[in-house]
């Protein structure tokens, strides 16, 4: 079984095929700039970056955009495949399936009708998402077609914890409440943090740091979320590349009274002008601040030191919420190779019994774990693999047609 995997975004498709049967990916790529002039494909056949080959070309949409994705996958020099017909499913990312979704779904009429619903939560996220599923009904319209929903995993997160302090009105007229994202992602490493402990999910109390340009923590307990730091939108937590994490709301009136600002322009500041890059003033990547700091940039060290105490504040938090915690999981471009930033994260968690080894803590996107040997509560570096699990869950679907 061959399961195409693709995640679309607004001017870009990330896309894998993989090889269900072996276990193995058979291609992998990127194409940018959907819609705007230089667009470029990335493609990389059986996983070896020393055959990537660039491919150009107009791609005024993302029907075009996949149709080029589908021919490099034929070409008969660096395709994988000979036929689309080898393509049995294609497995889509979607970010938000609001409360209407808790697992994964074969996309149907009415799938794709609640799809476009759920577009008011999600403005920037699931109309390219869609147009992605509309593009492959047109180019593959006999390949059954899943959604994989970022917020599924969360949807088991209690009432208590999803609930904000607003008249309750608000949540049953526009459904306000804490929804969660990269479901996925927390809910592939917590499986990987249970088998490398020799455990089953049931009975762990797990951690999972995804930190990255964006950045959610999830408190995993028996295997089910049940509470995570992003909320209704992508901006609440610890703070992010250029995303200021959690604020005290009173700010926002404040700021808006005295800098003039509309709701769009402080949308703007709060989204994209805030976070590493807000405080530094370098910029948003982790390893430019870091080095930034390193040549004694005082606001630097500041953004560090505020990004680790977030999470570590929220790590704290959650096991707290669990009555207990086992282990953590370091996940994510920043959480998978930032080691300096995972010893300052973990300075001050050794009361909760989590005791980082520096020594095995040199290492960056391996799976392995980082505590010192007899640590109480483990600390684990696992690399997520988002495209891995939307291929697992297309797969299980498929089969069961």
């Amino acid at each position: 079984m061959k399961v195409l995997v693709l995640n679309c975004g607004s001017s870009s498709i990330k896309y894998q095929l993989f090889d269900m049967t072996q276990n193995i990916v058979m291609a992998q790529g990127v194409l940018e700039r959907i819609g705007i002039n230089g667009s470029h494909l990335t493609h990389i056949p059986n996983g070896d970056s020393a055959t990537k080959v660039e491919i150009t070309g107009e791609v005024p949409d993302h029907r075009v955009g996949i149709q080029m994705v589908v021919d490099a996958l034929l070409d008969d020099k660096h395709g994988v495949i000979a036929d689309m017909d080898e393509i049995n499913a294609v497995g889509h990312r979607i970010v938000h399936g609001a409360e209407r979704f808790s697992d994964s779904f074969i996309i149907n009429d009415e799938i794709m009708k609640t799809l476009h619903e759920c577009s008011e939560l999600a403005p920037l996220h699931n109309p390219a998402n869609i147009t992605g599923v509309e593009a492959c009904s047109e180019l593959m319209p006999d390949i059954p077609q899943v959604a994989v929903f970022d917020t599924a995993f969360h949807q088991s997160v209690p009432e208590e914890a999803y609930i904000y302090g607003l008249p309750y009105r608000y949540y049953e007229k526009y459904g306000i409440r804490r929804y969660g994202f990269h479901g996925t992602s927390h809910k592939y490493v917590a499986q990987r943090c249970a088998l490398l402990m020799g455990q089953p999910e049931n009975g762990l109390k797990i951690v999972t740091c995804h930190l990255g340009n964006g950045c959610s923590i999830t408190a995993v307990k028996n295997g089910k979320s049940v509470d995570t730091s992003l909320g209704f939108g992508t901006i609440a937590g610890p703070i992010m590349g250029t995303r200021c994490g959690d604020i005290d709301p009173a700010i926002i009136p404040f700021l808006m009274d005295k800098e003039e600002l509309n709701p769009h322009e402080l949308n703007n500041i709060l989204y994209k002008e805030s976070g590493l890059l807000g405080i530094s003033g370098v910029g948003s990547d982790m390893r430019d601040v870091e080095k930034a700091a390193e040549g004694g940039n005082k606001r630097a060290q500041l953004a560090l030191k505020v990004f680790a105490y977030m999470n570590r504040k929220f790590i704290g938090a959650y096991a707290a919420a669990m009555g207990g915690i086992d282990a953590i999981v370091f996940t994510a471009g920043i959480g998978e190779n930032g080691i300096s930033i995972r010893e300052m994260i973990c300075q001050g968690l050794e009361f909760l019994g989590a005791e980082l080894d520096l020594e095995k803590n040199q290492v960056r996107g391996q799976e392995v774990e980082i505590s010192r040997d007899g640590a109480a509560t483990k600390i684990f570096v696992i690399p997520t693999n988002e495209e891995l699990m939307i291929a697992q869950d297309t797969l299980k679907l498929v089969q069961a047609l």
